[in-house]
């Protein structure tokens, strides 16, 4: 991704993030308020998962900040995984939380505690419609392969949908204690909610920890490039080939390929960025021509 564009997605990202932290920190004090005055642990524990997305927005908008930072000739890729630390430490915050909603829940089933219903059902309905809101303002980090604005956004997007289920859940919990007395329900939700919350963190956490250790983008069918490489007219050899994340919307490259001795250098490695570029989105490509295969003098064979 060259410069100009990237700055305009990490101006856009905090435009998007600016604007969540605004909706979720009101509904966050009118939440913990409620919950407390109607004594119920679902909406407490949401009103907590709240606040640490309160906290993963203003991580989230630093990491953007440091990623956004120019290269250095001591960090010559410059700070773009600092996003990708951030995010992956929102995921693991998220698992905290759950720890916490379930002590809570598991003491509230032994022992139930009186819920007021009516408030409850209000406040959750209420963030139904904040939670679709944010959801809908950072659904654009929402690609299956990559995404237009990287982890930072998404990991956000990750928050915002665990709340939106939540509110859900909280919703049918005050209608149960409302209109069937059930007072169990509270906690028995906030237990789902802590369930929930683990399921749609995982991919998070799991993509964060794949390109921390360099593996393979999922979108990217290595036999499958390694085969379109030595289709190239001139190309006799692909080896010590190499894919991974810079960050999560940049892939790079990087590989050995042996060509004939009448190979034209420029025409082959021409056509080969044009490849990448077009059919695998790697921009960022390393490739090393030889005459003859080295590959008994490199360590690994790939």
């Amino acid at each position: 991704m060259a410069a100009p564009a990237r700055t305009s997605a990490v101006l856009t990202d905090r435009r998007r993030l600016l604007v969540v932290l605004a909706v979720v920190s009101a509904y966050f004090v009118a939440e913990i308020v409620t919950g407390y005055l109607t004594n119920s642990l679902a909406l407490i524990s949401d009103a907590v998962h709240m606040l640490t997305d309160i906290a993963a927005i203003c991580l989230s908008l630093l990491t953007l900040w440091i990623s956004a930072r120019p290269a250095t000739e001591g960090k010559t890729f410059g700070y773009l995984r600092a996003e990708i630390l951030g995010a992956l430490l929102n995921g693991l915050f998220l698992w905290l939380l759950v720890a916490f909603i379930w002590f809570e829940a598991a003491l509230r089933l032994r022992h139930p505690e009186p819920v007021a219903g009516l408030g409850v059902m209000i406040v959750a309905a209420v963030g139904i419609a904040v939670n679709t809101f944010a959801a809908w303002v950072t659904s654009g980090s929402h690609q299956p392969a990559l995404r237009q604005s990287g982890m930072a956004v998404y990991a956000i997007f990750v928050h915002v949908i665990s709340d939106l289920i939540g509110s859900i859940g909280v919703l049918i919990s005050g209608a149960l204690v409302y209109f069937a007395g059930l007072n169990e329900a509270d906690p028995a939700v906030s237990l789902l909610i802590g369930a929930l919350i683990l399921y749609s963190s995982w991919g998070l956490v799991r993509e964060g920890v794949d390109i921390l250790m360099e593996s393979v983008p999922g979108h990217i069918d290595l036999p499958r490039l390694r085969e379109d490489l030595l289709a190239i007219d001139g190309t006799r050899e692909v080896h010590d080939l190499h894919v991974w994340c810079l960050t999560s919307h940049q892939v790079a490259l990087a590989a050995h390929c042996v060509v004939r001795h009448d190979a034209d250098y420029d025409r082959v490695l021409n056509a080969m960025s044009e490849l990448l570029q077009t059919k695998f989105n790697i921009h960022h490509m390393t490739v090393q021509l030889e005459h003859d295969s080295r590959r008994e003098h490199e360590p690994e064979h790939f």
